[in-house]
């Protein structure tokens, strides 16, 4: 088995005593900005600990079953399923440990767009949003759509949505790029087959923990009608809100709520995470570690690819891997191209997105 972390159980220990008695001085809970940091690292801590627990006991039965086995037990049954179950979660807890970034445990804010294309690329987005919300409710995340535009025919223009749960950002961080759907289109009469393009950009969301300045005079603020799903009182009031934020050329709307105080909330929460990943996204750009969500969405730029046609295959273009099973992926299947990219990054083996060689 390859290993791409250590996971140091002393060291994870000391560390979480250290922080308890950092939150045992009655002075930290008067300062919010401290406390609540050191709190999130607790929990994350608190985790790791009990997974140590977890992996020692898992470890033991198996040893267990041997000494059975030794004694001329037959114990095949039991003991097939306990090491595939162990080797799974070894796995889940090395991905763990590959998330150690400040921003790893937050929740992810989700956009995803279609490229050129018209009806075509609008349904491969919705697609794609499809199959992240599917992730999402199979990791026991709660979901809350920011913005939702419905194409021209089928699919969607855009939708932003904000996946919350342990460390979504961190999983969910390599999948910023252009991602490519090859199919035999519903919508063309001759059942030609057709490529597409939408991209996926995450951010986290930046909590009060992470200072962000914005200055109100960078701002433009503006109100329109939404034009989204919802109901009578959604559709006929201008509460939807739009925030640009001028010296970026930054854009967030949020028209989810039927209040525009709450869409504004929500739309300057998406504006400081979008801001906090701009400047991220600057420092990387230096040392050529920018990420391709802000490539052309067309050829060559993809990060992965979704064959349905004329074989079956999801693959990915930096890490190379591969599952057969497409329909799966669609439906949320998403591990091994997450865990593939911690792992690729970790080691330093990505490669830049293309066509390579996935010949369609």
């Amino acid at each position: 088995m390859t290993c791409g972390s250590i996971f140091d159980p002393a060291r994870i220990r000391k560390e979480l005593a250290a922080i308890e008695t950092k939150l045992a001085d009655p002075f930290m809970w008067s300062n919010p900005a401290a406390s609540q940091p050191l709190m999130r690292d607790r929990k994350r801590l608190e985790q790791l600990v009990a997974d140590d627990n977890e992996l020692v006991r898992r470890s033991g039965d198996i040893e267990a079953y041997f000494e059975l086995a030794r004694e001329g037990e037959d114990v095949l049954a039991e003991l097939e399923p306990a090491i595939k179950d162990l080797a799974t979660f070894a796995e889940d807890l090395e991905a763990k440990t590959m998330l150690s970034g400040e921003t790893d445990p937050l929740n992810a804010i989700v956009t995803v767009h279609p490229g050129a294309g018209g009806t075509e690329s609008q349904d491969w987005a919705e697609m794609l949003l499809r199959m992240y919300l599917r992730w999402a409710e199979q990791q026991g995340f709660k979901t809350e759509m920011n913005d939702y535009q419905d194409g021209d025919e089928a699919g969607i223009k855009s939708a932003t949505f904000t996946i919350m749960g342990e460390y979504a950002f961190g999983m969910l961080a390599g999948e910023s790029g252009v991602h490519r759907l090859v199919r035999i289109s519903p919508f063309d009469s001759a059942k030609r087959r057709h490529t597409s393009f939408a991209s996926v950009f995450v951010s986290p969301e930046i909590d009060d923990s992470i200072e962000i300045d914005i200055k109100q005079d960078d701002l433009r603020i503006d109100t329109y009608r939404s034009g989204g799903k919802g109901g009578q009182h959604v559709n006929t009031t201008d509460s939807a809100v739009r925030i640009t934020h001028l010296p970026t050329n930054i854009v967030v709307q949020c028209q989810n709520e039927r209040s525009q105080h709450k869409n504004r909330e929500k739309a300057m929460k998406m504006l400081r995470s979008r801001l906090y990943e701009y400047e991220l996204d600057k420092k990387r750009a230096e040392s050529k570690k920018l990420e391709d969500s802000k490539l052309e969405i067309n050829f060559g730029s993809q990060i992965r690819s979704y064959v349905l046609q004329p074989y079956r295959m999801a693959k990915d273009h930096r890490t190379k891997v591969e599952v057969g099973d497409v329909d799966k992926v669609l439906d949320g299947y998403l591990e091994p191209f997450l865990r593939g990219y911690l792992l690729a990054k970790r080691r330093g083996t990505t490669s830049s997105p293309g066509d390579d060689d996935l010949d369609v």
